[in-house]
């Protein structure tokens, strides 16, 4: 019974946590370095974009289906992969990330070109592109 109620203090003061800063993060672009979770995409012809998030984080749920459009229509031009960090966080660390989503724009070398942190949109993920060079259409 302790532990139950100390497991959901816990768990309440982690999404207070969460969504402060969530909501400080939101939108930001954070300039960083892709961790060693990306070493089995590095062989990769085509360039990546990494979202880390969670499954029942609402702005991760926002991103869902943009990710899944995104993959079906850029076949071939780049990848969409996902790391549910609350599932398994080795992704979050190896990439060190503090907020979720997470996206990470790695070219077909391996090296990190860009993060952003908090929702993006489909739009603004295409200019990011863009603006990284890579015009997909």
């Amino acid at each position: 019974m302790e532990k139950t109620k100390s497991g959901r203090y816990l768990l309440s003061i982690f999404l207070i946590l969460f969504l402060i800063v969530g909501v400080t993060f939101s939108g930001q672009r954070v300039p960083g370095r892709a961790g060693a979770a990306y070493a089995e995409e590095v062989s990769r012809s085509i360039p990546l974009l990494v979202d880390l998030g969670a499954g029942k984080c609402i702005p991760c749920k926002q991103m869902k289906p943009i990710l899944e459009e995104l993959e079906r229509e850029y076949v071939g031009k780049f990848e969409v992969v996902f790391y549910d960090v609350w599932e398994d966080p080795k992704p979050a660390d190896e990439y060190g990330i503090h907020a979720i989503p997470t996206q990470i724009f790695i070219d077909e070398d391996g090296r990190e070109l860009f993060r952003h942190v908090g929702f993006f949109s489909k739009e603004d993920i295409l200019q990011t592109w863009m603006e990284l060079g890579y015009d997909f259409d």
